[in-house]
């Protein structure tokens, strides 16, 4: 059996930003809290931290003030996936160097590889990393889907341990765990299919929400592993609002409006992506309100 990276709960965190680039400041602010506030991990450079717009200097920048800042506390997963392959070797080898103890690896995007081309594409930058994968499913973002066969095969890697499922199908969820039997973890991507995917066998989130309510969402998914399934039905649907609010705008747009409005830096985002429109970003304060953050 493999070992796990973590189980509970992984912040996809935001990265902090003004016009003169990383805040970093803010962003080791945000970091502390969270551990604080009892995450479980911490995902950087990955969807929600706008990994797609750093460059490469920042990125891997980043990735080394994050491993430095949380110095053994929590894992640190870096997300070094690319739609280039040669790319994702050189960082994911950048990673195992300075420390990050896991990478999380998307689907290749735009280029909308075969499921062959998937396989041979993880399977190198796999063989090049030092430290446990979790592939990274979203096809509503990269234009293709890893199907539960695909998993299957890349299971039998040794360094690729789980995935972060995200194409909000649980049929296909549900078939990547009978077809791996336990030994491949399932992470939900989606903030609200967490109690589903869990009951499927999943170890737990890599969550969006967390970023704002990491011990809310902690209690979620602990309260499922201790056996309180209404308590944890309980709290997953009384988050659905602020969930659906926080994708109302392609994330991480809403994610980094509410950080902001909670004391983590601007709320600055890089074009192509633009921030919150002021009526969306009004009623997802209000829903913020309501779980009890002072914004």
């Amino acid at each position: 059996m493999k070992n796990t990276v973590f189980t509970g709960v992984a912040t996809a965190l935001v990265t902090p930003m003004n016009a003169n680039g990383v805040d970093y400041d803010a962003f080791g602010r945000l970091i502390e809290w969270q551990i604080e506030e009892g995450i479980n991990a911490l995902v950087i450079a990955g969807t929600s931290g706008e990994g797609s717009t750093l460059s490469d200097e920042e990125h891997r920048e980043v990735l080394r003030f994050s491993v430095e800042k949380v110095a053994g506390r929590v894992p640190v997963i870096a997300g070094t996936g690319s739609n280039d392959t040669a790319y994702a070797i050189d960082l994911t080898k950048f990673a195992s160097e300075i420390g990050c103890d896991a990478m999380l690896l998307v689907t290749p995007y735009y280029n909308k590889a075969t499921q062959r081309g998937l396989i041979e594409s993880f399977r190198a930058i796999a063989d090049a990393s030092t430290k446990p994968c979790i592939l990274y499913n979203v096809p509503s973002r990269t234009g293709c889907n890893l199907t539960p066969a695909s998993c299957a095969i890349l299971a039998e890697h040794p360094n690729i341990v789980g995935i972060k499922e995200a194409s909000g199908n649980i049929s296909q969820i549900a078939e990547i765990a009978a077809l791996t039997k336990g030994e491949f973890d399932i992470y939900s991507g989606n903030d609200d299919q967490i109690v589903p995917l869990m009951s499927l066998g999943g170890k737990g989130v890599i969550s969006v929400v967390s970023n704002i309510l990491p011990k809310k969402t902690v209690e979620l998914c602990d309260k499922f592993f201790a056996g309180d399934l209404e308590g944890s039905r309980a709290i997953q649907l009384d988050l659905l609002p602020l969930i659906n609010s926080l994708f109302c705008e392609v994330n991480p747009i809403p994610a980094k409006a509410a950080v902001a409005a909670i004391g983590f830096g601007e709320n600055y985002v890089r074009l192509p992506l633009t921030t919150m429109e002021p009526e969306n970003e009004a009623k997802m304060r209000e829903l913020m309100r309501e779980q009890g953050l002072d914004v």
